[in-house]
């Protein structure tokens, strides 16, 4: 049996497939995406596409006719903060198709992704195999092997089950996403600069008011600002719900970017906590899910010593 989804009855009902494509230019690029968009619109199955700005081009030219049929997301605005794909992008998508197979391209990491980006962008990869087990999904992930680090091709190798390269469709010897999720809960690097704020329960309004003070003298504009308060306000109150009754804020300026730091005591047991699509009105359902659909990048270290979630806002 092929390794990729050909047509109806190809694979059993319930398999979730997530292959990585390996190119180089774009001839190889197409040749690796265009029949996957076909075989599943002669199938029936829906289909997304979510690349960067410069892919959908390339895509939608080799496609002609049947582009038409396709949904198309601009990556580098729909994932900019990696944590928002999978409830935003693909879960956003398979959701809506759940009488059959559905069909993604999802290109996450290209050339240009930041340092900072990168660790969410690979935890995001190996989480996607948990997010989509036992569901009638392909997410065909395409990686620029001339332009990406190695480390990126790696990781790759591990967070994706199958790879298709030059040489064909192959199972990855290396796959491990576990592995990966663990490599990258790493410390943060300690800011400069921060200005700092402890909390409680009984503090949460001023919290609230020290962020929004803090984002406008650091540079945020006042949408962005009231994005900022709306994401320290559900990250401080999971830290009195859930982290030990309090916690710290921190905030700085770095790389064109206000960030907001919030720390407590507690530990993030599971892996896809805000990632799974919730009800988003002021009933509940928000904490992390909200930040991540707020935020350009959140970045998340947590373990017995506690939880430290970073908070990346473009000035």
């Amino acid at each position: 049996m092929s390794l990729m989804p050909g047509g109806p009855g190809t694979v059993p009902r319930g398999t979730f497939v997530h292959p990585a494509l390996f190119y180089r230019d774009d001839e190889e690029y197409l040749a690796g995406t265009v029949p996957f968009i076909l075989e599943g619109h002669g199938s029936g199955e829906p289909v997304a596409v979510a690349v960067p700005h410069a892919r959908l081009a390339v895509l939608r030219k080799a496609l002609g006719p049947a582009e038409a049929d396709v949904t198309w997301l601009d990556m580098s605005e729909a994932g900019r903060n990696p944590g928002r794909i999978i409830p935003a992008v693909l879960r956003a998508f398979a959701d809506r198709h759940t009488a059959g197979r559905v069909r993604i391209i999802g290109e996450p990491v290209w050339p240009g992704r930041s340092a900072a980006e990168y660790p969410a962008c690979a935890q995001h990869e190996a989480l996607i195999n948990l997010a989509f087990e036992g569901r009638d999904v392909s997410i065909l992930c395409p990686y620029d092997v001339t332009g990406l680090d190695p480390v990126a091709i790696a990781d790759a190798r591990a967070t994706h089950p199958v790879l298709i390269d030059r040489r064909g469709e192959h199972r990855s010897g290396d796959y491990a996403p576990h592995r990966v999720i663990h490599a990258y809960n790493r410390p943060l690097p300690e800011p400069h600069g921060a200005v700092s704020m402890s909390f409680d329960l009984d503090s949460l309004p001023l919290v609230r008011e020290f962020a929004c003070r803090w984002a406008a003298r650091l540079g945020l504009g006042p949408d962005a600002v009231g994005d900022m308060e709306l994401a320290v306000s559900e990250l401080a109150a999971n830290s009195c719900l859930h982290g030990g009754g309090s916690g710290t804020a921190r905030l700085w300026s770095e790389d064109g970017h206000v960030l907001c730091e919030v720390l407590d005591a507690g530990t993030i047991t599971d892996p896809l906590a805000g990632r799974r699509p919730a009800d988003m009105s002021p009933n509940g359902g928000r904490g992390i899910l909200m930040v991540n659909h707020l935020a350009d990048l959140v970045r998340v270290h947590t373990g017995p010593g506690g939880t430290a979630i970073r908070v990346y806002m473009r000035k």
